[in-house]
């Protein structure tokens, strides 16, 4: 007992270890992503203060967009100015919005959950729809069942999310009424822009769920399953899934990441209002703080879900936490 004890306090160390010297590795990250952000967005030929008062319908008069320049700081040196946000950014304060005045940490704050919802949909019914035809293709193989699904699988990944949205609008929403067109916040209205999304995810992961269990299956440790007399479902569901979880886990991350940055053509056709929609109109308008938060937190959220999927791949994978305690 004491024994298990001291493995596990030894493994939660090698764990705690890692993520602090990854941690502390991101830090020069984050301050490039920043830097490289605040920079874009200030070699801009568009002068914020313009953008302004052009929001407010005032003319910008160059007396008052002197004055303005001057009392938002924005006539110091480049380092200062950057200096100066970077250390409101850390505290919290992200700016205004150069259209409407809103803070833009509360606008953030307003259109994430939507696009967290979004993303968490999708990538779950992405999950229980790919493992299992995955797994059925693989154990398949050369049958017609096989075919039938990689055809399927071929076609669902060649279609784009934005061809898939108006097909699924235009069937079960216009012709059939079974959906609505346009968002209202109720449950029902997620489950078009979820299937629009999981539809093309669905046809990727089931390709790679199919190769990753065909490479297990493959393996050696199989055939002394099979040997021993186990069962196929034994088999496939105890050892072949298990260790083909670390290409799903990969999978999963990616498509989390991809995922809460690049809604914006879904949010945009079905009038969500989430991280992806708000981004874009902040392009349009050339909102220029909003786009550095937007880029900013989605750096972070990148680098969180990588790191938790490293955690993940040490309980998953013995020869990665291996890897970990020498490092």
């Amino acid at each position: 007992m004491n024994r298990n004890k001291i493995q596990v306090y030894l493994g939660r160390h090698v764990v705690f270890r890692y993520v602090l010297r990854r941690l502390v590795s991101l830090i020069p990250i984050l301050l490039g992503v920043t830097l490289l952000t605040y920079g874009l967005m200030y070699i801009s030929p568009q002068d914020p203060v313009e953008m302004m008062l052009q929001g407010q319908g005032t003319a910008p008069k160059p007396e008052v967009v002197e004055a303005m320049r001057h009392q938002l700081g924005l006539d110091r040196p480049f380092l200062i100015q950057y200096l100066d946000w970077l250390k409101k950014f850390v505290c919290g304060d992200m700016g205004v919005s150069y259209i409407d005045g809103a803070a833009v940490s509360g606008k953030l704050l307003t259109a994430l959950p939507n696009t967290l919802k979004l993303t968490v949909l999708s990538v779950i019914v992405t999950v229980l729809l790919s493992v299992p035809l995955g797994i059925f293709a693989a154990v398949k193989k050369g049958k017609v069942t096989d075919a039938v699904i990689r055809f399927l699988s071929f076609i669902g990944n060649s279609l784009p999310n934005f061809v898939v949205s108006l097909l699924l609008l235009y069937f079960f929403a216009l012709k059939l009424g079974w959906f609505p067109i346009l968002s209202s916040g109720s449950p029902i209205s997620f489950v078009l822009p979820t299937l629009a999304l999981a539809i093309p995810m669905t046809g990727k992961y089931i390709r790679q769920v199919r190769a990753a269990v065909l490479e297990q299956l493959g393996k050696r440790y199989v055939d002394g399953a099979v040997s021993r007399g186990l069962k196929k479902r034994k088999i496939l569901f105890g050892y072949v899934l298990q260790n083909a979880l670390v290409t799903i886990i990969t999978l999963m991350s990616m498509s989390i990441g991809s995922l809460l940055g690049g809604t914006a053509a879904i949010e945009m056709l079905f009038v969500m209002p989430g991280m992806g929609y708000m981004v874009t109109s902040a392009v349009t308008s050339r909102d220029y703080p909003v786009i550095q938060g937007f880029v900013v937190w989605m750096s972070v959220i990148y680098i969180f879900i990588n790191l938790l999927t490293d955690i993940a791949y040490y309980y998953l994978d013995p020869r990665i936490g291996a890897e970990m305690e020498v490092d």
